[in-house]
């Protein structure tokens, strides 16, 4: 259990965007908006559990929004939305949670990556925490009659998003403690109750869909999404040692001598683990697998390669290629490349098409030109989202 919790508010009326039901159950791209949303928050692996506030008129088109969710009960918005929240905080009550995420329903492109970091940034000293970008754009100050008196500074200015993270019984008192002020976010309801908050980066495809315009906005960054990809880089090095066989890309090799390594010292797949850890910024092989702890010892480096690719789909991430190139005078690669890649396509579930693995030398310069040893370098192709 995480203890992170998501609170969706959707209770408005939402009618300035057109149609005939509120906006956040207006169909785009296929299904309902608010669809979108949830599905964003379901999918996290941080996130415990979701709920959702609703108008109490909008029981029917929630409950078809949300089919086959497995939600918490949704609570019942009131008169404003600092209300909503409220009923919605409360609604949590009962699932004693240690974090909560409040994000609009209007906003369906939220990154997995800004969720993380709001969720990563909350703890006992920073109890509230809210997805920003800095303003880019410069800024005009206008009379009534859009004549404009100054420019403004936009040093420090951050556009606010959703979601904005807290630590729940923090949050939950804030609003009792200022019910009734209408403020317009729930950071200004922490701020008006004492609590510092804390700026964390969004995206700026994280939106509010509020007008018709911003409809087909989004309906063209659905059918046109931006591809998130990512590439990491690996590189490991093992020496020789007594033996009879290297252990390489998951295969075992007769050679004259061995790899020294605390695991099997498979130089090809722990270059390739680290490049899967590149992409979504996880450290390195050590951090996960640390060479002092002795149940890693001799133990076979597809359980470090599979983890990485595990965490990689945790994050919504999709291998799209591996590159790896081992460098060494000897054992020679060549015979053994096709079961090499038919091995990594097996513990990373590829088409083997998408799995290169190639040989070099240093042409007899260095330790690795005097057979003092194998090296490995790596590069992993991702695509998230």
């Amino acid at each position: 259990m995480t203890g992170n919790f998501a609170l969706i508010v959707a209770g408005g009326r939402g009618m300035r965007a057109g149609g005939s039901v509120p906006k956040q159950y207006r169909v785009l791209g296929g299904k309902p908006l608010i669809r979108h949303t949830i599905e964003r928050f379901v999918s996290h692996p941080l996130i415990e559990g979701v709920c959702v506030v609703i108008h109490p008129d909008d029981r029917e088109l929630y409950e078809d929004a949300a089919k086959g969710f497995d939600l918490i009960e949704p609570a019942l918005g009131g008169a404003q939305r600092q209300d909503s929240c409220r009923n919605g905080l409360q609604a949590l009550e009962l699932h004693t949670p240690q974090n909560v995420l409040i994000h609009d329903a209007a906003r369906p492109f939220v990154g997995q990556d800004t969720i993380t970091r709001v969720i990563e940034s909350l703890s006992e000293e920073t109890p509230a925490v809210v997805s920003a970008i800095p303003v880019a754009d410069t800024l005009k100050q206008a009379d009534n009659d859009q004549l404009v008196q100054k420019t403004v500074d936009r040093t420090n200015l951050w556009h606010a998003q959703t979601p904005q993270g807290f630590r729940y019984a923090a949050i939950l008192a804030a609003h009792r403690s200022v019910a009734g002020n209408n403020l317009t976010d729930d950071a200004a309801v922490a701020e008006a109750a004492g609590l510092s908050v804390t700026l964390t980066l969004g995206n700026p495809e994280n939106t509010k869909v509020t007008t018709a315009d911003d409809f087909e906005s989004a309906g063209r960054l659905l059918t046109s999404p931006t591809p998130d990809f990512r590439i990491g880089s690996g590189f490991d090095v093992h020496p020789f040692e007594e033996g009879d066989h290297v252990i390489l890309c998951g295969l075992t090799i007769p050679h004259d001598r061995g790899l020294a390594g605390h695991s099997d010292s498979d130089v090809g797949l722990h270059a390739l683990t680290d490049a899967l850890l590149g992409t979504i910024s996880a450290g390195d092989i050590g951090s996960h697998f640390p060479p002092s702890d002795p149940q890693w010892r001799g133990v076979d480096s597809a359980v470090f390669l599979k983890h990485a690719a595990d965490l990689v789909a945790d994050r919504q991430g999709s291998i799209r290629h591996i590159d790896l190139t081992l460098i060494c005078e000897a054992p020679k690669v060549g015979p053994h490349r096709e079961k090499m890649r038919a091995r990594l396509a097996e513990i990373l579930s590829l088409e083997v098409d998408r799995v290169s693995v190639k040989a070099t030398t240093t042409d007899g310069l260095g330790f690795l030109g005097r057979k003092e040893g194998i090296a490995a370098q790596a590069t992993a192709t991702v695509l998230f989202g």
